[in-house]
């Protein structure tokens, strides 16, 4: 009886087994699995010990940069080589091509130190200043991001205006981009170089490409305000910030038309006459029937015509400042000038002399009547 009643008792634990997934079915728990002080997803610091044979393949970058940089990377250039030789990586810099290049040698212990130093190079190449270039090699959690901007507005006083709008006035749109998403962000020429965490790179993208597209930074900057105080708060973690964000809408403002007078023609049920084709003047000149080296010479007459029409003009206009002013057309003008001086000082002086004169006897009743009073 005690036989029947244990196994009555293991038939419901069996069929309460959890479902185990297919591709996990031969899987055994690993130690780290429910470690709570272990953090899987830091990154270790990569050290020389952790790669004593170095890299087998040589890589080698190079990146091209405008002549006004050549001066500042020339004199930059031995600190560039010097924090390049912490990671065993050489760097030549070519004044004749206009180029820097960077490759590895046997003794490069990081193989993605490279890279780094790539982005470098071009962030160099780009003007950034290398007191903040040089903070890509040090730092593990800093990237770069070359934006370019020249291609996507055609016309040249637009990309001019929406690239001075990424900046504001006094560079205070730019400096609240960098407060906001803390990377560091250069306009200069047809590029946007930014430097900082993956993710704030990627909205600082965003900005710039709107901007180029006729969307007001002002719009991203309130946006990234309103999330940022929403990630101060614990509780909205786990919720949709959708409803605490603005939408805006595109207002299609109607700008001021220039007025066009169309005057009514006379209506005619005719249609207008149809205008002579080149080679239909060309036959009624008789050009048309010619040879080609008729024609040549035709047209050849025709530019020594202009030629020499505007040859003698400038003749003509060189030979007038050495002729000699006519002396009765000086006097005349001297008189027409004095005539109209006289005349203008007669029409000031009529006022004066056509006054009436005063009246003494009013003057002395007036004189009376003050003193009696």
């Amino acid at each position: 009886m005690s036989d029947k009643k244990e196994n009555t008792e293991v038939e419901p634990a069996q069929t309460e087994a959890v479902p185990v997934n297919k591709n996990k079915k031969y899987r055994k728990d690993k130690p780290w699995d429910n470690d709570p002080n272990l953090d899987k997803w830091k990154i270790e610091p990569f050290n020389p010990e952790d790669n004593p044979h170095g890299v087998l393949e040589e890589s080698s970058f190079a990146v091209l940069f405008p002549q006004y940089r050549e001066k500042y990377i020339k004199e930059v250039w031995p600190l560039v080589k010097k924090a390049l030789s912490k990671f065993k990586i050489v760097g030549e810099l070519d004044l004749i091509e206009g180029s820097m290049s960077v490759k590895t040698t046997r003794q490069t212990w990081d193989p993605y130190s490279i890279i780094k130093a790539r982005d470098m190079i071009k962030l160099l190449a780009r003007s950034v200043p290398y007191q903040q270039a040089v903070k890509i090699l040090e730092d593990d959690n800093m990237f770069c991001d070359i934006i370019k901007i020249g291609g996507m507005v055609r016309n040249k006083e637009k990309f001019v205006k929406r690239r001075q709008r990424l900046i504001g006035p006094n560079g205070m749109t730019l400096k609240a981009l960098e407060l906001l998403t803390n990377c560091y962000i250069l306009v200069q020429g047809n590029t946007v170089s930014a430097m900082g965490y993956f993710r704030e790179l990627k909205s600082v993208r965003r900005i710039v490409i709107d901007t180029m597209r006729n969307v007001h930074p002002i719009y991203n900057i309130k946006e990234l305000m309103i999330k940022r105080e929403l990630a101060k708060n614990p509780e909205m973690a786990g919720e949709n910030w959708d409803r605490f964000l603005p939408h805006f809408k595109k207002q299609n403002v109607k700008r001021k038309q220039k007025k066009v007078d169309k005057k009514k023609k006379d209506y005619t049920p005719f249609p207008p006459e149809q205008t002579l084709r080149k080679e239909d003047q060309q036959m009624l000149s008789g050009e048309y029937f010619l040879s080609e080296k008729a024609k040549q010479n035709v047209e050849n007459e025709k530019k020594r015509v202009v030629k020499e029409q505007k040859k003698q003009d400038k003749i003509q206009q060189k030979l007038k400042q050495f002729e000699a002013p006519d002396e009765d057309k000086e006097k005349e003008q001297n008189k027409a000038k004095k005539t109209k001086s006289n005349k203008e000082q007669k029409e000031d002086s009529k006022p004066i002399l056509n006054s009436k004169k005063p009246d003494i006897d009013e003057l002395k009743n007036k004189f009376l009547k003050n003193k009696k009073k």
